[in-house]
């Protein structure tokens, strides 16, 4: 799975329980995530502390010592109202009555064998449920937070607002995902589940009864509730911009939280790390600094007292009060100054550094907005204030930076996907040789390429299994999607390449109708 993954593949969702045990208990320095999916276990490594080789070993070393059945987690209570939209006709599609598909879901004893999709959410499976539920033909662009689902062999609950496919059959009140909380995450991989019938929406008393039985009572977990949105709670650290216009799309971004994949979290963070780190460098941060990211520039902010500031990636016009000023070197904005940072007109991204590193509420050890999983601060609006640390280091004395306009032609290299075999050799040539066009649907989730297709020689479902930034997937329409840091953990369309950690950060600057070109397939 490219240079910095292996995926482990085994025969059934068993033998992924075992061999995700027997990997957890204990990984060696260097194995940075381990991610159970139905088939596989995704073990994500620093190449830098331990070889592919040594990797290689120590999974094979696991799985022959792997038990043959797994030590039960803690028993989870669920307690779910049986009034989702698709239970009429979900009932109907198995061909049994509505009373019993509530009764076997109720009774079945579930358990959790992996995460994915979205933070907290769990792909929950047992012995005693019989059926294999088909999807919706065509899936929703709005399931509400809470909603319990059905698909395939799988049941599980949305821990927030996402689009999906899943026919929906109750909803709760269960805190599937705290942010803020010591565990974040209510259903952990290997954790039973039951679900308790509730017939009402009721709050759950401070120090109340747990769900059990047929109690209408919430089971609610012993973690704190979520802390208020960084927007309203107090913020840290001391003025330095206020916020004028955002331009499309301008979020607080540091190098991500790598790391959490097992719990559905990704790994977020800059898209353009190289140029998050030169900005910080420029004004005395630490490259881990928080700065700001903006989609295809537009930002106007005004200095609440003198600030030093630098402005890294995309190339874009900068005016400081309506003087044209440098990228890539530091900038003092005295109290009262306005920066402006004009359209983006080569490349995707800008990032914006302020001197002390911009200060607000981490949530899962990182300052990142993740846009998927609505992780971390909201994105900025006018009005806007964005607070600073303390600086780390003097400002460095700086002639002149040497940085390049991105290129309209991307040229990443790829690494081998784990399923490159399931596409013809013709497939292969044309990823290759073929100029793939960034479309409209480019955002930090991914990025679609357009171009011709590439043939599949399998054209059976692939069970779900762990994804990387920069994984190649290839939907049914053949198009190659990239994954980027807001990605999906999880995902079943197969990889036929990985893009190389190494030139990830180019496609941070494709922008829709530029040009991609793959080398090294």
């Amino acid at each position: 799975m490219g240079e910095r993954a292996i995926l482990a593949e085994v025969d059934d969702l068993t033998r992924v329980l075992g061999l995700h045990a027997a990997l957890a208990a204990d990984p060696p320095a260097g194995v940075d995530d381990l991610v159970p999916a139905a088939r596989t276990v995704l073990v994500a490594f620093d190449p830098a502390r331990i070889t592919p080789a040594a990797v290689r070993t120590w999974v094979h070393s696991a799985a022959d010592a792997a038990p043959d059945a797994v030590t039960p987690g803690p028993l989870v209570e669920i307690p779910t109202r049986y009034d989702g939209a698709d239970l009429e006709d979900t009932a109907a599609v198995l061909g049994i009555p509505v009373a019993e598909l509530v009764a076997r879901h109720t009774a079945a004893r579930w358990r959790v064998a992996f995460t994915g999709f979205a933070p907290g959410f769990a792909y929950l499976v047992s012995d005693d449920w019989p059926w294999d539920v088909p999807r919706l033909p065509q899936p929703r662009t709005r399931v509400p937070a809470g909603s319990v689902g059905l698909a395939g062999e799988f049941t599980g609950a949305y821990p927030r607002e996402t689009p999906g496919g899943w026919r929906l059959i109750g909803t709760t009140d269960a805190p599937l995902f705290v942010p803020d909380a010591t565990d974040p995450v209510l259903l952990t991989p290997g954790a039973r589940v039951r679900f308790v019938p509730q017939r009402s929406r009721i709050s759950a008393a401070p120090g109340g009864d747990s769900a059990g039985g047929g109690s209408d009572a919430a089971a609610e977990s012993s973690r704190p509730e979520p802390s208020s949105p960084p927007r309203t709670s107090p913020s840290p650290g001391v003025a330095a911009l206020k916020v004028l216009a955002p331009g499309a799309l301008a979020t607080v971004q540091d190098l991500g939280r790598p790391g959490r994949a097992a719990l559905g979290v990704a790994r977020s963070g800059a898209l353009d790390r190289a140029a998050l780190r030169v900005a910080n460098r420029l004004v005395g941060n630490d490259e881990t600094a928080a700065g700001v990211e903006i989609a295809l520039g537009g930002l106007r902010a005004v200095a609440e007292r003198d600030t030093w500031v630098a402005v890294t990636g995309a190339l874009a016009d900068l005016h400081l009060d309506g003087r044209a000023v440098d990228a890539y070197t530091p900038l003092l904005l005295p109290a009262g100054a306005e920066l402006s940072i004009g359209v983006a007109r080569a490349g995707a991204r800008l990032v914006l550094a302020v001197r002390g590193g911009v200060a607000v509420t981490e949530s899962l050890g990182s300052r990142s907005t993740d846009v998927l999983a609505s992780l971390g601060p909201p994105a900025l609006s006018a009005g806007d204030v964005l607070r600073t640390g303390e600086p780390r280091r003097p400002i460095p004395v700086v002639v002149s930076f040497p940085w390049s306009v991105p290129a309209a032609t991307v040229e990443v290299d790829l690494c081998p996907g784990p399923r490159a075999d399931w596409f013809t050799l013709a497939a292969l040539r044309t990823l290759r040789d073929a100029t793939w066009t960034v479309s409209s649907d480019a955002d930090r989730v991914g990025i679609r390429l357009d171009g011709p297709a590439l043939e599949r020689v399998r054209h059976d479902e692939l069970p779900s299994e762990g994804m990387r930034p920069g994984a190649l997937q290839v939907p049914p329409h053949g198009r190659p999607v990239v994954l980027l840091a807001d990605g999906p953990v999880t995902g079943g369309y197969p990889v036929i390449a990985v893009v190389t950690d190494a030139t990830l950060d180019r496609l941070a600057q494709a922008r829709p109708g530029d040009r991609v070109r793959f080398r090294g397939v």
